[in-house]
């Protein structure tokens, strides 16, 4: 009982970090917690007395848990990962975090650079994600993505090229993007469906914090109807502010900020919406109202 208690003390040490890891490669915050999850049942099943680096060991496996998720969501069929278990990567030991730091880190990378992920194959997206969000030696990503080092580093660049390549939030034109983000909030508040879906981009994708979970919203909605449906007939109380410098959208009641709106823009049309309520967060956002 007293191992049982200190490895779930352990794992609860490592669960932020796992947190961000999965929620960095998955993009959902649900899918994310599924993953850790399930890595926490592996854990459970596995006998890892002489695992040198829980931490390292966890990390692997729930990119592993991941893995498979992105290659099931994409119908996609790649070279297959070992099978198992996977072995304690060779450079662990050396491998610091702060895992409170890693999680926010994860969250303030926000909704655009989802959309680009998105674009990236699953062993591609892993390998990036690992190596220049997490600083993971390809040496310990080659195990978990089922390619020799070289392989896994080419991976690694031919995704950042990508990301560097594509261009998913609006350039300089301002005016423009604020137009698309009135013409959103009139649309909502007029209950006009068809505006609503001419404004979104095929590919939109919304998600919610938990404490907007908490005021009604969906954890994740995909597509312009399920996005329509959900904002028809609502920002009563919405106006175009500007947030940490993007354009956005801002809820009031009873004086205060209810909730914002981060709305990532994909040429004239809205390619995504983060629903954000969280005290801290709003606390720490620099938020400028439209007049």
């Amino acid at each position: 009982m007293d191992e049982k208690k200190i490895l779930a003390g352990q794992f609860e040490a490592n669960r932020a970090h796992l947190k961000a890891v999965a929620f960095r490669m998955l993009g959902s915050r649900t899918e994310a917690e599924d993953a850790v999850q399930e890595t926490w049942v592996r854990l459970n099943r596995t006998d890892v007395g002489d695992v040198d680096n829980l931490g390292a060991w966890l990390r692997t496996v729930v990119a592993r848990i991941c893995l498979d998720m992105l290659r099931s969501r994409k119908l996609r069929r790649e070279d297959p990962i070992g099978d198992g278990e996977p072995e304690l990567p060779s450079e662990a030991g050396t491998i610091s975090y702060d895992p409170e730091h890693q999680l926010a880190m994860a969250d303030s990378i926000g909704l655009a650079m989802l959309i680009v992920l998105e674009t990236l194959g699953p062993a591609e997206r892993v390998a990036f994600v690992l190596h220049d969000m997490f600083d993971l030696p390809f040496d310990d990503i080659a195990p978990i993505v089922g390619r020799t080092t070289d392989a896994t580093r080419k991976l690694a660049s031919r995704a950042r090229q990508r990301v560097q390549g594509t261009s998913v939030s609006p350039e300089a034109d301002r005016a423009r993007q604020r137009k698309v983000v009135e013409a959103f909030i009139a649309a909502s508040r007029d209950g006009n469906f068809e505006a609503l879906l001419s404004i979104l981009d095929p590919g939109v994708v919304f998600r919610a914090d938990e404490a907007a979970m908490r005021l009604g919203s969906e954890a994740e909605l995909h597509g312009p109807t399920a996005v329509a449906n959900a904002f028809n007939g609502r920002a009563r109380s919405a106006k175009p502010a500007m947030l940490d410098g993007a354009l956005g959208v801002v809820v009031e009641a009873g004086g205060r900020t209810l909730l914002v709106l981060r709305v990532t823009l994909k040429g004239d049309r809205i390619a995504g919406i983060e629903a954000v309520a969280e005290h801290d967060s709003l606390a720490g956002m620099d938020v400028a109202i439209f007049e």
